[in-house]
């Protein structure tokens, strides 16, 4: 292994914030000067990218700082459909790990610092011999483990993971608590320190919630409803915060929109379309109260006339092949992710990680 620092970015779960403040402390360290490294080792929500297959948030990094690394070296296990399968029946664990250390060496030996960024919960990847504790182990990296704010549900998940890290001998550099109400802020820091002190763990952030790193883009939408866009497709990259489902009076729904609300309606409710039209076109700029979207659903394309309206307008609207019910559930099921089009939720990350994580800490100890 090379000389370089190392730092693995792990999580109790799913959608904690891991790559929140993976992307708050890269940007740290390049803001700092440092040659910075990135590398997910394994991956299990992959992209297709030209002819390789590759986590998104490898690719998020790679296009956001304009990375010059092999996207693939990036992310060298990509965990396609029927892997687990076939690695039970074939388990080569000394192949996975040789590909791991490979690509690891190859950024890191430009880089002063690597930030690695792991996969769900310290065990995730066991079923195939590398969970996060043990490729943390074979990096020889230090960890930084990152869990949803609370007390007792957060120090009970947070002592579950140590466990494992423990056992692989890891070191575990310090805990940052994300997402964490503001009613509830100065509770949960003061509780938590302590409690983290009874573990030997060092607190090293409380980071609060914000709602917009919850908030999809109408991209995202398109992508989970398999829908297309008929328009507004240049203003793919608006936030929906939230939603309406058109079955009822086009009354009642004027009443009740409100700021960057998304309409969900069959493409045969012309009068809810084009109440949203007018609506959005007589808006006056800055006002709260207004939509960035429609999703029409059903596979079902307005009229001709209704058409050349929607065409002249900029608002996002996309044409689903879902019902209405399928539509509005994919949605409500879906995990927001940072896109590499998510301006404002990329500055926030780094904004964030700047506030609130003990980035000083983490460089004197790493």
């Amino acid at each position: 292994m090379l000389n370089c620092k190392r730092i693995f970015i792990a999580a109790t779960g799913q959608n904690v914030g891991k790559t929140t403040n993976a992307v708050g402390l890269f940007s740290k360290l390049k803001k700092n000067n440092f040659k910075t490294g990135f590398i997910k080792p394994v991956g299990q929500r992959y992209i297709q990218v030209g002819d390789i297959k590759v986590d998104e948030d490898s690719f998020l990094l790679y296009k956001v700082f304009n990375l010059d690394f092999n996207l693939k070296d990036m992310n060298p296990i990509a965990v396609p459909r029927g892997f687990t399968e076939d690695y039970i029946r074939n388990p080569q664990p000394e192949k996975l790990i040789e590909k791991i250390n490979e690509s690891f060496e190859r950024i890191a030996e430009c880089s002063d610092y690597v930030v690695i960024e792991g996969t769900g919960h310290a065990g995730v990847g066991s079923v195939f011999d590398a969970s996060n504790a043990k490729v943390a182990k074979t990096l020889k990296s230090k960890v930084i483990l990152v869990t949803n704010g609370g007390i007792g549900n957060a120090i009970d998940q947070l002592s579950l993971n140590k466990s494992l890290f423990d056992q692989m001998d890891v070191e575990i550099l310090g805990v940052i608590i994300n997402k964490v109400i503001d009613q509830k802020y100065e509770k949960i820091k003061e509780i938590t320190e302590k409690g983290l002190k009874r573990l030997n763990l060092k607190l090293l952030g409380v980071v609060p919630y914000k709602n917009i790193m919850e908030y999809p883009s109408m991209e995202q939408l398109r992508e989970i409803v398999e829908g297309e866009f008929i328009t507004g497709k240049n203003n793919s990259e608006l936030l929906v915060q939230n939603i309406i489902v058109g079955a009822m009076s086009v009354t009642h729904i004027l009443s009740i929109v409100k700021e960057d609300t998304l309409i969900i309606t069959p493409g045969d409710r012309e009068d809810i379309i084009l109440a949203v039209l007018s609506h959005s076109l007589s808006n006056q700029e800055g006002t709260r109260q207004n939509f960035v979207g429609i999703i029409i659903t059903g596979n079902i394309s307005p009229s001709v006339e209704v058409m050349k309206i929607i065409k002249n307008t900029q608002i996002p609207i996309i044409l689903c092949p879902h019902d209405t019910f399928d539509c509005a559930s994919q949605i409500h099921d879906l995990k927001v992710k940072i896109k590499v089009d998510n301006l404002q939720k990329i500055e926030t990350s780094q904004n964030l990680f700047d506030e609130y994580v003990d980035y000083n800490y983490i460089l004197e100890n790493s």
